[in-house]
């Protein structure tokens, strides 16, 4: 049987998902704000189906995009984790660390806290070689937290290829961090 990965920050719970989780995600699918750099929003249902992939792919693996929740309150807040692209990217195979929270939990650090925690997953845990991460160049929220983890900006642009070409989100920007340069930061 898998081990389940689960862990604490130091504000932040990140779990399995649950049902009562459905709805304040599709909420935050649903949020302009949030989904400005996504092509769409997410209907209810296409959003209760990314839940359940994020769900089976941690009952699968052990770890994956876990539920974040604050860990005084129990509020769910979004998704961070480690994912699998399985999209014809230029440098995959790879994995990558990703994160998506609700508006009213912007500005406060949880997004690098909780992809720090990942990070340490991945690295410590898992052994990968390298994570990377990526997002729309315009993204300047998103690409300020890959810096605060110490990723390092390659410099690469690549059409994404689930966006059309010409589509003013199409062009994304790629950052890499290696285990060693993890580690190094670390010590």
């Amino acid at each position: 049987m898998t081990e389940l990965i689960e862990f604490d920050t130091e504000r932040l719970r990140l779990r399995q998902w649950r049902d009562a989780d459905r709805e304040p995600f599709a909420a935050l699918n649903a949020d302009p704000r949030v989904m400005e750099f996504f092509p769409a929003f997410l209907t209810r249902a296409e959003s209760n189906a990314m839940a359940d992939r994020c769900e089976s792919l941690i009952s699968e693996r052990g770890w994956g995009v876990w539920a974040v929740e604050l860990k005084k309150e129990g509020d769910f807040i979004g998704f961070v984790g480690l994912h699998i692209p399985t999209d014809q990217l230029p440098f995959a195979p790879c994995t990558e660390v990703l994160w998506r929270l609700a508006f009213d939990y912007w500005g406060y650090g949880f997004a690098a806290e909780a992809a720090r925690g990942a990070l340490h997953v991945g690295f410590e845990r898992l052994g990968l070689p390298e994570i990377v991460s990526f997002t729309a160049v315009g993204n300047i929220r998103s690409r300020a937290v890959m810096e605060r983890l110490g990723m390092h900006d390659t410099n690469e642009i690549f059409e994404h290829p689930n966006i059309p070409v010409g589509h003013v989100l199409s062009k994304h920007c790629l950052y890499r961090l290696s285990r060693g340069q993890w580690l190094a930061n670390a010590a």
